[in-house]
């Protein structure tokens, strides 16, 4: 017999089985949700174990299909964390912050060891044995890199179900306040990737002042926005976007293409460089 967890509907086997639908994540990656669509993918099973009404199963579901990206090995700690909370009847706003406030964190973590660590690691070792005759050296290698990679998951698994039911009913009357917590980090970080990478300068100047001897002076647009508000163009050309995608329903492929639009033409006229 299955041994049951504690909650409502979901088992260990359950939270089992959504560790190993992980290597679904990327299968659906597309530019307009990322791994939304694998996500949601991912908790299909449980979700249906959980929402029995048909409706509220499909609400649900078409909800943790939004944007999503982070590392594939990391993944099981959240959605067994999502699930506990799920299970515990907690709101869809409460998992949804905790899920969004992961997102980020986990992914720059697993990145850097999957990818900076283990791989190279392995690559390293079997490529050497390979050199050395070693006919089965890249069997091997597939081999021991998948193991490694699924004991992380199963271990990630595990420890979000672990830590999900020792805390959830601590934590049960304080979870609006952490999730709301994790909306303003999740706001800070993104307005910060908005600041730093998104680049609008505006290559206008015009003459100012009385001509002199030694000409006359040219004030730089991009100099006094810089001076006044930093970053404040690509600040706004976000706000931009996120407007066109919450009011107007743009899709991100359309903003795509109106981007690059914008700024072919922009700076052919010599407004923006």
């Amino acid at each position: 017999m299955t041994k049951k967890t504690g909650f409502n509907n979901l088992t260990k086997k359950d939270y089992t089985k959504t560790t190993f639908r992980s290597y679904f994540l990327q299968n659906g990656f597309n530019y307009t949700n990322y791994q939304g669509l694998g996500y949601g993918n991912i908790l299909y099973p449980a979700l249906r174990k959980i929402y029995k009404n048909d409706d509220e199963f499909a609400d649900n579901l078409l909800a943790n299909n939004e944007f999503y990206n982070t590392n594939p090995q990391l993944v099981p700690f959240i959605t067994s964390l999502h699930l506990v909370m799920a299970d515990n009847n907690e709101s869809n706003e409460d998992i949804r912050g905790l899920k969004m406030a992961l997102m980020g964190p986990l992914a720059g973590i697993g990145d850097s060891l999957s990818q900076f660590a283990i791989a190279p690691l392995f690559s390293t070792i079997f490529a050497s044995l390979a050199m050395d005759g070693v006919t089965y050296a890249p069997i091997f290698f597939i081999l021991a890199i998948n193991a490694v990679l699924i004991s992380i998951r199963l271990a990630m698994g595990k420890y979000g179900l672990t830590l999900g039911t020792t805390i959830i009913d601590t934590l049960s009357d304080k979870i609006t306040q952490i999730s709301e917590a994790a909306n303003i980090v999740g706001v800070t970080v993104i307005s910060g990737l908005a600041a730093t990478f998104v680049k609008m300068n505006v290559n206008i100047s015009f003459a100012a002042g009385e001509v002199t001897e030694e000409g006359q002076s040219q004030v730089d647009i991009q100099s006094l926005l810089d001076t006044v508000a930093p970053a404040l163009l690509p600040i706004l050309y976000t706000l931009l976007m996120y407007y066109l995608i919450k009011k107007k329903n743009w899709n991100t492929y359309t903003l795509v293409i109106l981007t690059v639009i914008l700024g072919i033409v922009l700076s052919y006229l010599g407004i923006l460089s």
